[in-house]
């Protein structure tokens, strides 16, 4: 027993110092003003209506993402897990999350830009070319881009692990394929969707450095509201408070998409 609690101390140790000490700092500075005194005033700030909107707004964006990267990630992991070389295949599309997301930002600046290729496209058909930078739809098309890895990853591992035969015994049955998919697949692959949601649905509510060169001023979030309090208006105590309600915010997610043993067949 004495041995278990001494392998134990080195992952308390570090759990300590880089997850409960940054969160106790960040809870610490949400209760200081300007001057440095302790208040509550920022807590009333963020109830205002301009921190609501913008909280609202950034669950709106958050939610708009990760419905549209799993409504791609499905059928593409469904599609891998029939393929003959899947492993080859998913590692083709990991393969492009490794690569710095500044510089696949900065490569969609170039595409999305006004002398770009798509504009550049778009006025051989004899249109005018567009903005498409700083706006709703380049912010979402890239941060879908970015996640659409990171969802199929865990939809692909629960796919792949669905026995066939409970497939089989529903199109015996009598089951159409909609029937089956929604009686049986999904059901027992739920809790690689939910992780999927996890890891696309929280980021996106942080995001901030695609928001900024993507869609400029058009899109504010809780990301960029955090780094503009900490970085531009020098408020620690208000970027505090935003991240407070953040870390909230990610907790409540993780425990209503937190997975439970076992599927369930209806």
């Amino acid at each position: 027993m004495a041995k278990q609690r001494g392998a134990l101390f080195p992952y308390i140790i570090w759990i300590a110092l880089f997850v409960i000490a940054p969160i106790a700092l960040i809870v610490y500075y949400s209760m200081l003003d300007l001057s440095g005194n302790f208040t509550i005033a920022n807590y009333k700030a963020f109830f205002s209506p301009v921190y609501l909107k913008m909280t609202l707004t950034s669950f709106w964006y958050a939610f708009l993402i990760t419905l549209f990267t799993l409504m791609i990630a499905y059928p593409t992991a469904y599609l891998l897990t029939k393929t003959k070389h899947k492993q080859l295949w998913l590692m083709l599309i990991i393969i492009p999350s490794w690569i710095n997301l500044l510089l696949k930002t900065y490569a969609f600046i170039g595409i999305f830009g006004l002398y770009g290729p798509i504009n550049a496209a778009v006025e051989v058909f004899g249109f005018e070319p567009k903005q498409i930078l700083f706006t709703d739809f380049s912010f979402i098309f890239v941060s879908v881009y970015i996640f659409i890895p990171f969802m199929i990853i865990p939809i692909f591992n629960s796919l792949d692990k669905l026995n066939p035969t409970l497939i089989y015994a529903a199109r015996d049955l009598g089951a159409s394929s909609f029937t089956t998919f929604l009686r049986v697949i999904f059901p027992l692959t739920i809790d690689g969707v939910k992780s999927g949601i996890q890891v696309t649905f929280i980021p996106a509510l942080s995001l901030f450095m695609i928001t900024r060169l993507i869609a400029g001023n058009q899109v504010i979030t809780l990301g960029t509201a955090i780094e503009q309090q900490f970085l531009v208006s020098q408020n620690w105590g208000m970027g505090s408070t935003i991240a407070v309600f953040l870390i909230l915010s990610m907790v409540v997610i993780m425990f209503l998409t937190g997975q439970k043993k076992g599927g369930r067949v209806r």
